[in-house]
């Protein structure tokens, strides 16, 4: 089965039967309040600086050493603005696709992508500076805020699909930024916020989430495809998760992230793991659990469309993940919301925090689009690709003959991931 073969062109879910819930009661209040509290109050992370002709490879070791998410590229010459861009764990993902997979670009692929041929062009000189592979993922871009910028600020910004976010300071003197707000501390945010009111126990069939019942949204790979797949389809269809599915049954068995990426591949030192499958890969990710088998008994990157607002916060904020995938209830009992006659395994859509931000936002009648930027990089991968995208379906088609050329291929790393 191709990695990227989404099962949902194949099989549908009926349009189901969601009864909105109001507006709370106390959303007025609230929206009142969140512009009142600062978002430099929530800053939960300090900014560590890179110079711009860091290699990739040391920007990477810091991340690890770091046991930080992400880096701020200083500008190379001193102007209005001190940083270039970021560089996070999805241009990490994104920058070791592109190099396992360089020798399927052609001249004109490089023609038509400046920056990619860039990129290539300074891996042949054997260093790659850090300024070209910033927010090479276009997952990453680099949002700021005042000194007085305020939590509504923050919402319009994370719920149209931002990370994160830099607060200014307001003595330049002392630093042009107090340090960043991430989007999962906002989340946790609301969650204190609003313990006890009845909007955080809504079943998330009664809210408005996008991709709660499209399966088509859900970006998946079987767990015999292997880990070049998984990064490209992160990259290609740019999300920083993947559900692993059983192959026969469909069923969900864990994820693969961009994180677990940049952590397991760039430390390996080895091409070979490119080629592992992804259910021998989600064991080493469960291996600091003491996972033996990389399966979950129930799955803890899911939940139902019956399970309430709260319980999903916090399950995002547990796993730390971005998205969390919505399965059916397999116990027996009979949902009233999805007829899944027709549907593979028990996978039916997906919910990320930029979908439950949104949910807030709506509430402070902000202009959202969670779905904007994704749109956006797909758009790009698209356009970019599209030269040599025939060669790429039909080299997926085999994830294991694709995997092997891969690791006859000489790398763009220039001493990471060569061996």
């Amino acid at each position: 089965m191709a990695a990227n073969k989404r099962m949902s062109q194949s099989f549908t879910i009926d349009p189901p039967q969601v009864v909105a819930v109001n507006e709370p009661d106390e959303a007025e209040q609230w929206v009142e309040d969140w512009r009142k509290i600062l978002a430099k109050d929530l800053i939960d992370s300090r900014i560590v600086e890179v110079d711009a002709e860091t290699s990739v490879e040391e920007a990477c070791e810091i991340l690890l050493s770091e046991n930080i998410h992400c880096l701020a590229v200083k500008a190379p010459e001193a102007g209005e603005e001190p940083y270039l861009g970021l560089f996070d764990y999805a241009d990490v993902n994104a920058f070791l696709t592109l190099a396992a997979t360089r020798h399927t670009l052609g001249r004109d692929d490089l023609l038509d992508n400046s920056r990619v041929e860039a990129i290539v062009s300074a891996a042949r000189s054997g260093h790659v500076p850090i300024r070209l592979v910033s927010n090479l993922s276009e997952k990453n871009p680099l949002e700021t805020l005042p000194h007085s910028g305020s939590v509504v600020s923050l919402l319009e910004l994370f719920s149209r699909g931002a990370h994160r976010v830099l607060i200014r300071s307001s003595d330049p003197s002392a630093g042009p930024f107090l340090g960043y707000v991430s989007d999962r501390r906002l989340l946790e945010w609301f969650a204190e916020y609003t313990p006890t009111s009845s909007y955080l126990v809504t079943p998330l069939y009664s809210l408005s989430l996008p991709s709660l019942h499209l399966f088509s949204a859900v970006v998946t790979a079987t767990s015999t495809s292997s880990v070049l797949d998984a990064m490209r389809l992160m990259s290609e269809e740019g999300v920083s998760s993947v559900a692993v599915l059983d192959d026969d049954t469909g069923v969900l068995l864990s994820a693969v992230s961009v994180t677990d990426i940049g952590r397991i591949v760039v430390p390996s030192q080895s091409k070979q793991i490119l080629s592992t499958p992804l259910s021998q890969f989600v064991a080493l990710i469960k291996a600091p659990d003491g996972s033996t088998d990389g399966a979950d008994r129930y799955p803890v990157y899911a939940v139902s469309p019956t399970s309430l607002l709260s319980f999903t916060i916090q399950k995002l904020l547990a796993t730390s993940s971005h998205r969390l995938f919505i399965t059916r209830d397999t116990s027996g009992s009979t949902s009233p919301i999805i007829s899944s006659a027709r549907i593979p395994g028990n996978l039916t859509g997906v919910v990320s925090v930029v979908d439950i931000l949104s949910l807030f936002a709506r509430l402070a009648h902000l202009d959202v689009d969670p779905a904007r930027m994704q749109r956006h990089r797909r758009a790009s991968s698209a356009s970019t690709n599209s030269a040599h995208s025939a060669r790429e379906s039909t080299s997926r088609s085999n994830s294991r003959s694709d995997a092997a050329r891969v690791t006859r291929t000489p790398s763009l790393r220039t001493n990471k991931v060569t061996k």
